[in-house]
């Protein structure tokens, strides 16, 4: 059983039902960012799945110089302050400096340090100190069990609120695989665990000045984690992917959220009647 680690008005972990992470990947405007989130929250509600808003106010590890980033901290955070209090959900975001964290802790309910900066023991000591959960995803360039590192810098930073998530590691160029083995080994860490299955379909650098995607696989892994075992499934999801200003090859379309969901509920549930893997 792993360590509750409260977001809001939800449990994640020890037990609590499967959480859902989503959102598009990075803030493309407040009016579609909007639209987005308010039509996950819908399909979470009819699922019964606790749900969290996630979008990025900046996408600073962008292939290209010239890439879309986003709004930027503070108007970012404007958007998903306002975001939060309409749809009535918990926010997560990015951070990727030292200097976002005491003004993204006075909107966000969890800080994501992202993959590749992971190792970043600043970064960490800062983001545990700022006495909000917070959300690593583990580095395409490590194993699982590396991240135990990564656990104990938080903890000795006096963090006990913390997420793990598995995104793929690296397979020689441009290419990412997941070994599901990782989520056993994360999950013995003590905390709850997420499956980052857009991610996980990404082709790093593939498209040259920007990054590829294998959409099509998004259910395949999505569904081999709920059988393993995870607290909550992290989707990039976009009305119109095609249209996406960032990671759109790898993003879930609005109009599969909920069939998608509905197999990885089932799943989900006949894992939790067979073994304790929460």
């Amino acid at each position: 059983m792993t360590t509750a680690v409260k977001i809001g008005n939800i449990t994640v972990g020890s037990g609590g039902p499967l959480v859902l992470i989503a959102g598009p990947c990075v803030i493309e405007g407040e009016d579609r960012t909007l639209k987005i989130g308010r039509e996950i929250r819908a399909i979470a509600d009819r699922l019964g799945m606790p749900y969290i808003f996630k979008a990025s106010f900046d996408k600073a590890n962008r292939s290209s110089f010239h890439a879309f980033r986003g709004p930027g901290l503070i108007n970012g955070l404007k958007i998903l302050a306002n975001i939060k209090k309409i749809l009535g959900v918990p926010v997560l975001s990015d951070i990727h400096e030292a200097f976002q964290i005491q003004p993204a802790a006075d909107i966000l309910d969890v800080l994501q340090i992202p993959a590749f900066l992971c190792r970043q023991t600043d970064l960490l000591h800062a983001a545990a100190q700022s006495g909000l959960p917070v959300n690593v995803k583990k580095g395409q360039f490590l194993s699982p069990a590396e991240m135990k590192n990564v656990v104990t810098k938080l903890e000795e930073s006096g963090s006990r609120s913390i997420l793990l998530t598995e995104r793929g590691s690296s397979f020689g160029y441009n290419n990412l695989v997941v070994d599901m083995r990782s989520l056993a080994i994360l999950r013995s860490f003590g905390y709850p665990v997420v499956f980052d299955a857009t991610h996980s379909v990404q082709l790093p650098g593939g498209g040259g000045d920007r990054s590829a995607g294998q959409r099509e696989f998004v259910p395949v892994l999505a569904r081999a984690a709920a059988a393993v075992g995870i607290d909550a499934l992290f989707l990039e999801v976009h009305d119109n992917p095609a249209e996406a200003l960032s990671d759109g090859p790898n993003m879930v379309p609005l109009s599969e959220l909920e069939a998608l969901l509905t197999q990885v509920l089932a799943i989900d549930q006949a894992a939790r009647g067979t073994s304790d893997v929460r």
